[in-house]
C-alpha cells in the first residue's frame, strides 16, 4: 500500500508542477466564482482497497490455518458533488457515491482438502452507496490554480453484503453499514467553462466490519477487519 500511495503521489506532483506552470500564465478563468454560495459537479473515482486484520483466538488454537494476510485489489466509483461555501477559503462538502470494491484474503491451510490447493484467496466483493460530509480549505487562487486539504466522516451501506447469507462455507461475510474518516488533498483547475479537480485521498471505517461466523473455517480465524482504502478521484465543477 505505502508503495502505491507513494506512486499516485509521485504522479500527481509531477502532474501539478507542470500544470501549475502553464495555469499561472494564462488569463484568469471564471473570475466570479469565489463569489458563489454553492456549486455542483460529478466525480469519477479509482480506489485500491484492502482489509486491516486482527487474528482471533481461533487462529491461535486451531492448527487448520497458517497464516492469514490481506490482499490489495483495485475498484472505481461514480458520485455527485455539492459544495456550501461557509466563510472564505472554507467549504461544507457532501459527495455521495457508488462504489466498486473489491479485497482479498489469502489463506495459507495446513491441511487442504485433496485435490485442493494449500493457499486459498477468498475475494470479497462490496457495492457501497456512500455517503460522505466533509470540510474543505482551500487556499489563496494563484492564477487558475489553488490547493486544497479536505477531512470528514462518512456513513457508507453495502448493498453486497452477505452477512445474513446461510450458504456461505468459504465465505468472509461483512455487515451492512459502516461509519468511517476521510482525509485527503485536492487541486482546482479552473478552464473557462468548468473547474477540473484532481483528489487523493484516504478514506478507512472507523470500526470491524466483519459478521464472525464461529461456524466457518475462513471466518472464525478472524476477529477484526477494518476497511482500508485509497481513492483517487477527478472531479468536474461548475
Amino acid at each position: 500500500m505505502q508503495y502505491l500511495l507513494r506512486r499516485q503521489v509521485s504522479i500527481l506532483i509531477g502532474c501539478l508542477l507542470i500544470a501549475v506552470s502553464a495555469f499561472s500564465q494564462t488569463e484568469i478563468n471564471l473570475p466570479e466564482h469565489e463569489q458563489k454560495p454553492y456549486y455542483f459537479g460529478i466525480t469519477l473515482s479509482s480506489n485500491v482497497s484492502y482489509f486491516h486484520l486482527n487474528h482471533s483466538s481461533k487462529f491461535l488454537q486451531d492448527d487448520s490455518v497458517a497464516l492469514v494476510s490481506p490482499v490489495n485489489k483495485a475498484g472505481f466509483g461514480l458520485g455527485l458533488l455539492g459544495t456550501l461555501r461557509l466563510v472564505p477559503h472554507l467549504e461544507a462538502r457532501v459527495n455521495p457515491h457508488l462504489i466498486f470494491a473489491s479485497r482479498g484474503i489469502n489463506y495459507s491451510l495446513n491441511h487442504p482438502l485433496v485435490g485442493d490447493s494449500a493457499w486459498q484467496e477468498k475475494t470479497v466483493e462490496s457495492i457501497y452507496l456512500n455517503f460522505p460530509l466533509q470540510l474543505k480549505f482551500s487556499s489563496d487562487r494563484i492564477g487558475n490554480f489553488r490547493v486544497y486539504v479536505l477531512g470528514g466522516v462518512k456513513y457508507e451501506f453495502d448493498l453486497a453484503s452477505n452477512s445474513q447469507a446461510r450458504r456461505a462455507d468459504d465465505m468472509i461475510k461483512l455487515n451492512k453499514s459502516a461509519l468511517g474518516y476521510e482525509a485527503g488533498l485536492g487541486f482546482h483547475f479552473y478552464f473557462p467553462t468548468f473547474i477540473l479537480s484532481p483528489e487523493i485521498k484516504i478514506s478507512n471505517s472507523f470500526g470491524n466490519v466483519h459478521s464472525k461466523d464461529p461456524n466457518l473455517i475462513y471466518s472464525n480465524v478472524v476477529d477484526k477487519m477494518q476497511a482500508r482504502m485509497i481513492v483517487f478521484s477527478i472531479h468536474l465543477e461548475g
